[in-house]
């Protein structure tokens, strides 16, 4: 029986994300693209891979079975052509990354033009969520993020700074109202402009100095998104809503400028910077090769 492999790849994508339009969103192709070819797939097999409903997209039993054969064959197929591309002159494809906003932000921009001119043959394609995801899965090549976050059997390789820092902040003329916290504790009393994971996790503000450590469950007039929000909180600081808590280096120009105020700075914590990281269980596609020898060489 003859099957057109793009056909199944739109299979794959569709059942993976379990939708038509996030299917659409991790291949790079469209909803109604993706919906012709999975139903040239069924007629061509005589069978139907998935339930479709209004709200979600979810496999039958016989495409649950066929989207576990097909995931690893997959994969080989595409390492299996990608060997091609060591006999040329330069590594071409696309490179697709998988990472948190505050990496878009406040890693690749030092990062992404040098590599992209050493490798004009490579198309980038970055993808920014909060949520660790299994980047085969997710359709991407690698991803990036925090040590804690990390499984056992990715590899890891180091990426952008090596130690950062969380800090608190707010504007001058809030903290004239309000007064200036001599001790994170005093943030229960204050406005908090505090972010919550898409997950629904609303993680605490932490704080440490010498062998003090504390966790601060923040309360106050806004709560946002992180990732995606992250900048109205930024916003409203500026602007003397309350006291916000970020990467030190997404705050850093705001500091600079003069419009924000380091609160409480001698606890701020130091943490270990971000890693890519990506399956140790097959070959490592030539684009991504590429860029791992580029972040190491920096």
């Amino acid at each position: 029986m003859q099957v057109d492999l793009a056909d199944l790849n739109a299979f794959v994508a569709v059942a993976r994300a379990r939708g038509f339009r996030d299917g659409a969103r991790l291949s790079g192709g469209s909803a109604s693209g993706l919906s012709e070819a999975v139903r040239r797939l069924e007629t061509r097999l005589g069978v139907r891979l998935l339930h479709r409903t209004t709200r979600s997209v979810v496999p039958t039993e016989a495409g649950a079975r066929l989207l576990e054969r097909l995931g690893p064959a997959l994969n080989e197929v595409e390492a299996a052509l990608d060997v091609v591309n060591h006999f040329r002159d330069r590594p071409a494809g696309t490179l697709k990354l998988n990472v948190p906003v505050s990496a878009v932000r406040l890693v690749l921009p030092a990062i992404v033009p040098g590599f992209l001119s050493a490798y004009p043959d490579i198309r980038l394609e970055v993808i920014a969520e909060e949520s660790f995801v299994d980047v085969l899965a997710a359709g991407c090549d690698a991803g990036i993020r925090y040590d804690e976050r990390l499984e056992q059997d990715m590899i890891a390789v180091p990426i952008g700074p090596r130690v950062q820092r969380f800090a608190a902040a707010a504007s001058s003329d809030y903290l004239d109202r309000r007064g200036r916290p001599l001790h994170p504790r005093e943030l229960l009393g204050h406005a908090c402009l505090s972010g919550r994971f898409a997950s629904g996790a609303m993680p605490s503000w932490e704080f440490r100095q010498g062998d003090e450590a504390l966790r601060i469950d923040p309360v106050g007039p806004l709560l946002v998104q992180i990732g995606g929000a992250t900048d109205l909180a930024v916003d409203a600081a500026i602007a003397g809503t309350g006291i916000v808590y970020l990467f030190e280096d997404w705050l850093r120009p705001h500091f600079e400028r003069g419009v924000l105020e380091p609160v409480l700075e001698s606890w701020w914590p130091s943490f270990s910077g971000p890693f890519l990281y990506y399956p140790g269980r097959r070959l490592v596609p030539a684009p991504l090769r590429a860029f791992i020898d580029f972040i190491k060489a920096r």
